[in-house]
């Protein structure tokens, strides 16, 4: 890296002439001063701001005795040793000795902050803002706010909150790109918006809403504890603003000088034990017994006996249901398509292979005739669709093949492999089953004068095809699978329970059974083939058609149980269903409840004897388009209302309700606002 010299201010402005003096010298971060003349062959590693303060100087820690060993969640703080890394190797970067002067880089640094001095003059989020230029609709620190009590006796309680650095970063985890990392350097978790293609999973797991979704450019970016200050011995940008002492940075563990306390929780901030985060608190006034949040979301905190405060349900929206259809329509509507088509996708070819394979003699029949290989042809469309839809909701969608960089963590990258092995999975089986299809022989005699019979010859082709099957169906259940883990986020409640996973299991067992039920039955009629082969393939369907709606159904009804008794966000989240959405929730439920009563009444007449196959084909096709619309319904809800544990906002700065009031009125067009276009 290029050597950066710095000027500094040595002599006063002359005050008759205002003219300043500069010399030349470089910053020197073991003595926190500028170089003499002497010393000016040392260059400095990082370019450092003119004559900062004595508070925003990093504590040396000389005596190595004061730092502890682990901290409070049992985690080694020497990020060395942490790492298994040899400990006799050198700091130095490039050969700098610049680099690594300080005792401590190797240790896990965080914030301190004291509730108690913050005064909500939002210096700290100005001063990060201006150092990564971030526009007015991002900021990697925000400022917001909790309130209770009435008059004379009013408290508020402003929060400034950034990236944590946790110990156990769920955003490095889920991030498929693998655009974070933890260094071992003050244990930064950083984060490359050059390597990310705008999914957005990170900021879902996150708790602290650190990561920022840029619309604009179609990417995340985040905090990245000011390293570069760091190497300098210079505290981040917003703690040297705060204008009131309330943030402080240094080694974890260590409570600074003139505090009381060294807490991990206050009222407002996520439970701790979802990531560990590397920040402490103080928070000695004492405040209400409940307190509210001054931004759109449902939640409020009241205390409990042991005097820490608890998430509970804010019935702001009032208690009157709503229709609000308009509002289903998100940013993830790609996301619902690309769901439900790749569910169905695996269940129209699983159903026949996998009974085929169980000697279900109706689809043994199917699997042989040559509409096998249409049937896999459309399973494989679906995927490639359901794929598609998921990159058109990258930010990136040209980067979309950096998605499987990190399989060996990330639920996301997992469940794109799965599916993208069910894709490959699907055109093999076709591959195998081209030769045994008459059409697709005839068709290529006439054309190409090629007989593929005679091409493969002495191929075991049945076998190939049944290996290939398996392996389609191996690889959809590993991409169903993950998909479900993909929601399984302890900072979304409302979708951190089983109903994820039957919802999930049981429209592809619904809409699987709609599509390769209808190619079947209409194979085996058009061939001719006994009443009892077709009423034997329409109780099969039919059956697994009712079973997937009974398991979604049985999902949904513990669903509601649950969060009905729960004060968390997922109970918030579900306050908002019954109210905001509420008849939309009551028209699925109950679109739900008609076709589990009518798919079950059609399935015991068929299996009392009724055999009216016109009949039977008429009244299941329409509780398939039925099903379809059911399924559509609840999977927009499904992304609509999840509720995250994160940090609350202020009455305009990172409320959702305060942005959606300003891009109905047009306020959001004036950049100022902070509230950013819908681009992506």
């Amino acid at each position: 890296m290029n050597n950066v010299t710095i000027t500094k201010e040595v002599d006063k402005k002359i005050e008759t002439k205002g003219a300043v003096d500069l010399s030349v010298g470089s910053f020197d971060p073991a003595t926190m001063s500028v170089a003499t003349p002497e010393q000016e062959g040392r260059s400095n590693h990082w370019e450092v701001r003119t004559q900062e303060q004595d508070y925003a100087f990093l504590p040396t820690h000389e005596d190595r005795s004061e730092i502890k060993e682990k901290n409070r969640y049992g985690q080694l703080i020497d990020c060395v040793d942490l790492s298994g890394l040899p400990k006799e190797r050198s700091m130095f970067i490039n050969e700098n000795p610049e680099v690594g002067t300080n005792p401590n880089r190797n240790k896990q640094h965080g914030f301190f902050f004291t509730a108690d001095n913050c005064i909500g003059c939002h210096a700290c989020e100005a001063a990060c803002s201006e150092k990564n230029e971030n526009p007015a609709h991002l900021a990697f620190r925000s400022v917001g706010y909790v309130e209770g009590g009435s008059y004379p006796d009013y408290k508020r309680m402003n929060i400034s909150m950034a990236c944590n650095h946790c110990d156990d970063p769920v955003c490095l985890k889920g991030c498929p790109t693998k655009a974070y990392t933890k260094h071992a350097e003050y244990g930064a978790v950083l984060q490359d918006p050059e390597t990310c293609f705008g999914c957005g999973y990170c900021t879902w797991v996150c708790p602290y809403n650190a990561p920022q979704l840029d619309p604009v450019k179609g990417r995340v970016s985040k905090c990245n504890m000011c390293v570069d200050r760091l190497e300098v011995g210079l505290k981040p940008a917003c703690v040297s603003a705060c204008v009131g002492n309330a943030l402080d940075f240094g080694v974890i563990e260590n409570t600074p000088e003139n505090r009381e306390q060294c807490k991990t929780s206050i009222p407002g901030f996520p439970d701790p034990e979802i990531t560990h985060p590397n920040i402490r608190f103080q928070q000695t006034k004492t405040l209400p017994d409940e307190m509210n949040r001054t931004d759109s979301m449902p939640v409020k905190y009241h205390k409990d006996k042991e005097g820490n405060y608890k998430p509970v349900i804010d019935q702001k929206a009032g208690k009157a249901k709503h229709w609000n259809l308009g509002k289903l329509n998100s940013r993830e509507n790609p996301l619902v398509l690309f769901t439900l088509f790749a569910q169905a996708a695996f269940g129209t070819f699983l159903i026949p292979f996998l009974g085929a394979l169980f000697g279900v003699e109706a689809l043994t029949s199917f699997v042989h005739s040559d509409m096998f290989l249409p049937l896999t042809v459309i399973s494989l469309v679906m995927t490639a669709f359901a794929l598609l839809m998921s990159v058109t909701h990258l930010g990136k969608p040209m980067r979309f093949y950096r998605g499987f960089n990190n399989l060996r963590y990330s639920p996301m990258a997992r469940e794109g492999f799965g599916l993208a092995l069910l894709s490959a999975g699907c055109g093999i089986t076709a591959l195998f089953s081209l030769p045994m299809n008459t059409w697709v022989n005839e068709v290529s005699i006439e054309l190409f004068s090629l007989n593929l019979v005679e091409l493969s010859a002495g191929l075991p082709l049945s076998n190939l095809q049944l290996g290939a099957g398996i392996f389609t169906i191996l690889a959809g259940s590993g991409g169903i699978y993950y998909m479900n883990k993909c929601y399984q986020i302890k900072a979304r409640p409302f979708w951190h329970h089983i109903q994820t996973a039957t919802s999930f299991l049981g429209n592809s067992l619904s809409l699987g059974a709609v599509v390769s039920g209808s190619i079947v039955v209409t194979t085996l009629i058009l061939s001719k083939a006994s009443s009892a082969l077709i009423e034997q393939a329409i109780i099969l369907f039919s059956s697994v058609f009712t079973f997937g709606l009974l398991l979604e159904a049985i999902g949904l009804i513990k669903h509601n149980k649950d969060l009905n008794k729960s004060d968390n966000e997922g109970g918030a989240a579900h306050y908002i269903q019954c109210t905001t959405f509420g008849k939309t929730y009551l028209l699925r439920n109950s679109l739900l409840g008609l076709n589990v009563l009518l798919a079950s009444s059609l399935l015991l007449s068929t299996l009392l004897g009724f055999n009216d196959i016109n009949t039977l084909l008429i009244l299941w096709s329409a509780l398939a388009v039925l099903n379809a619309i059911t399924a559509i319904i609840g999977r927009a809800l499904f992304y609509i209302l999840v509720i995250p544990t994160t940090m609350p906002g202020a009455f305009f700065w990172k409320n959702k309700g305060f942005e959606q009031h300003a891009r109905d009125i047009g306020l959001a067009d004036n950049p100022a606002t902070g509230v950013a276009p819908l681009a992506h």
